[in-house]
């Protein structure tokens, strides 16, 4: 009786012993949460899921991350201070709401600096865009990289031949200054308004025309209140993969190198995913009837080389970027 008991209790303590791991690690994972300021079919709420997809997997299970799309946590503004203050554990912020506390971001925004999605995607490993991300600590967050947005264009009410046709019209302007400065340098008015409340502006004539990325503009169907599309690469958008450094501190450092490993490669094929879906969007647009008209960036070279040179003079580590980005286009 003895020995059967002995033989129990053994096989118990192995059993446990044997579950001890997937017990630590069931005890361990914990559900983390990712804002981004888009629809789920933009490429920001795209990237993250598979960044989330990816990072449960290689981490198994011990980073559950849940995915709110579309602002559901709070706009720009509330997502940087719950991440400053560690509420919220990740979130994509726009690269310019983020020029507001980080100057040298401004650089993405030089008018007429990039062709293409992929053009700009390949900025995103220069050192000094690399330097721009690790200036976020000051602000309580870690910069993990990109997410390009694709290139801005306008729709309209009416048509836009030229910028010489936005004279005196309401642009809606996303809400940085390098944005209004280069509206209002082209004779526009700027206008900031939340994205909800931008077809409606268009129905309601308070909004002549959007300036604005493929994704948003067919995410929101925006061409049924504005039908004319013109397409004049002015600038990228890309937004920031952004982490709690409260948050990110806690964690070990091979738990920080997987997670920056995990999203660079979810970095990367967001990339060539905005470069498809880029195709696929002006697709859907030329399918929809949309109007399409094309101005070269030779057009606008003079007001563009004016704002460019202003911020490049203002932040040394723009001129970097700059100079980075030209010879790596060369």
């Amino acid at each position: 009786m003895k020995w059967v008991t002995n033989k129990w209790l053994r096989y118990i303590a192995t059993s446990m012993i044997a579950t001890l791991p997937l017990m630590m690690s069931t005890a361990s994972a914990e559900t983390l949460r990712l804002s981004t300021p888009v629809p789920p079919s933009h490429i920001f709420s795209k990237v993250s899921e598979k960044f989330a997809e990816d990072l449960k997997a290689q981490s198994e299970g011990r980073f559950d991350i849940k995915v709110f799309p579309f602002g559901r946590l709070g706009r720009d503004p509330e997502n940087a201070q719950m991440l400053q203050t560690g509420v919220l554990n990740f979130a994509v912020i726009p690269a310019g709401f983020m020029t507001n506390r980080e100057s040298s971001l401004n650089g993405w925004f030089l008018p007429g600096l990039f062709d293409s999605v992929e053009d700009a995607g390949q900025a995103t490993q220069l050192p000094s865009a690399k330097a721009m991300l690790d200036k976020m600590e000051g602000q309580g967050m870690v910069g993990l990289g990109y997410i390009i947005a694709g290139m801005r264009h306008l729709i309209s009410v009416a048509p836009v031949n030229s910028l010489a046709d936005i004279e005196n019209k309401k642009v809606r302007a996303f809400p940085a200054p390098i944005f209004n400065e280069w509206w209002l340098s082209n004779k526009a008015a700027p206008t900031a308004l939340p994205l909800p409340e931008i077809a409606p502006a268009l129905t309601t004539n308070l909004l002549d025309i959007v300036d604005v990325d493929l994704d948003l503009v067919v995410a929101l169907e925006l061409y049924q209140q504005a039908p004319n599309l013109t397409l004049t690469n002015h600038m990228t958008f890309p937004g920031i993969m952004l982490v709690s450094k409260n948050w990110w501190d806690k964690q070990n450092p091979e738990d920080q190198a997987l997670i920056r490993r995990v999203f660079t490669e979810a970095e990367l094929w967001g990339i060539e995913e905005q470069a498809k879906t880029e195709r696929e969007n002006l697709q859907t647009l030329v399918d929809a009837k949309v109007n399409i008209i094309e101005v070269s960036a030779a057009s606008y070279e003079q007001e563009a080389e004016t704002i460019r040179s202003k911020y490049i003079d203002s932040d040394e580590l723009i001129a970097d970027f700059y100079d980075q980005v030209r010879a790596q286009q060369q």
